[in-house]
């Protein structure tokens, strides 16, 4: 078995705690106690950003192999399909199976076959880039660029790619609804984007 679908470790999950430390009473496989008790979801491969939406659901990028980079929606006691399933590849050429080959797998919102390489996360909430309002905003490495990408409901897609002509590294929103990346590298530079 591999560690994201394992029960027995929390590689490849998503785990809830209580701020003591302490799993969450309702996370979906609470009454089994030990590891399985903090697992919120599983089977994810390499999650580097999340955020909360506006109505308090949970949004996750994840690197994905050869191809396949995710944007999800995290739900209590989903399997994201982790190594079972990708929309990529793997390095060495050999084929993943598709999520829609196995229904039992929850599939990804948008996926990026070339891929973004996502290293962060938002959903922003500003009125700054007031049509942004609600979107996905990820900072991409490979990519160069911040990847918008509208929520309507369950749905996403890519609605947009800024090329920045480096690799973007972090993203976050201020109180005043302006966006900040970091540069990845040693000489990263912090840049704060407005509207022109």
């Amino acid at each position: 078995m591999t560690p994201s679908q394992s029960m027995t470790g929390n590689l490849g999950k998503m785990i809830k705690l209580y701020d003591n430390g302490t799993a969450f009473a309702g996370n979906p496989f609470a009454s089994q106690g030990a590891i399985q008790s903090q697992i919120w979801s599983l089977g994810h491969r390499n999650p580097l950003g999340i955020a909360w939406d506006a109505q308090g659901r949970l949004w996750e990028v994840e690197m994905g192999p050869r191809g396949g980079d995710e944007l999800n929606l995290i739900q209590p006691g989903k399997n994201y399909g982790w190594p079972l399933v990708s929309q990529g590849n793997h390095y060495d050429g050999r084929q993943i199976p598709k999520h829609n080959t196995r229904p039992e797998f929850e599939p990804p919102k948008a996926f990026w076959d070339p891929v973004i390489s996502p290293a962060g996360l938002i959903i922003y909430k500003g009125d700054l880039f007031s049509a942004w309002k609600g979107n996905a905003i990820i900072s991409g490495l490979s990519s160069m660029s911040i990847v918008r990408v509208t929520i309507t409901g369950d749905t996403a897609r890519e609605a947009q790619r800024i090329s920045m002509g480096k690799r973007m590294r972090g993203i976050r929103e201020d109180k005043d609804g302006a966006i900040w990346v970091i540069e990845d590298g040693n000489n990263g530079r912090l840049m704060k984007l407005t509207p022109n």
